[in-house]
């Protein structure tokens, strides 16, 4: 090959990406004895590698489970999801309206390709404490993620008011 050329999605993990780099980098110095034939332009999303990097940390202690919000079509929250389900519970929804109850979730299945409805109703219900994780999409607007923090409460039997109370004390 006189020419090679790599893409790859930019929400891929930065690791991935810069592995993969090296390979390829350390291939062109073979063939050609010398790194200038080979240049890279770094196109990896910043807000999907902070939110990634932000996964894994909450990772190193799982909650009990984690609700990723975001769009279905998005590769960046699929991808989010992907990381978590080996490790956590992980319910992929739209947004607050998919936790219907304290025994049900609406959310997308990555496997099957659609949506379905879970019973989770043995983490919500009770008086015991539960883990819950939120995160989101690079692109998941920012009040969807406030619903769905707000919803959670609800749902325990937090108000909205007192919620809004506590953050403005922070």
């Amino acid at each position: 090959l006189e020419r090679v050329g790599l893409a790859n999605q930019t929400t891929m993990h930065k690791g991935e990406t810069e592995e993969i780099q090296r390979r390829v980098r350390a291939a062109v110095i073979d063939r050609d004895g010398k790194p200038d034939n080979f240049q890279v332009f770094d196109t990896i999303c910043g807000a999907t590698q902070e939110r990634q990097d932000a996964l894994f940390e909450m990772l190193k202690n799982p909650p009990d489970l984690l609700l990723v919000v975001g769009g279905y079509n998005s590769s960046n929250t699929s991808h989010l999801v992907e990381i978590a389900e080996a490790k956590v519970p992980t319910f992929f929804i739209r947004g607050a309206s998919c936790i219907q109850s304290l025994e049900e979730i609406v959310h997308y299945d990555l496997h099957r390709g659609e949506e379905v409805k879970s019973d989770y109703a043995r983490l919500f219900s009770g008086d015991g404490p539960v883990t819950i994780g939120i995160t989101a999409g690079a692109s998941c607007p920012n009040n969807l993620i406030e619903e769905t923090v707000f919803r959670v409460f609800e749902l325990r039997g937090v108000a909205r008011e007192e919620l809004s109370r506590l953050q403005a004390e922070d």
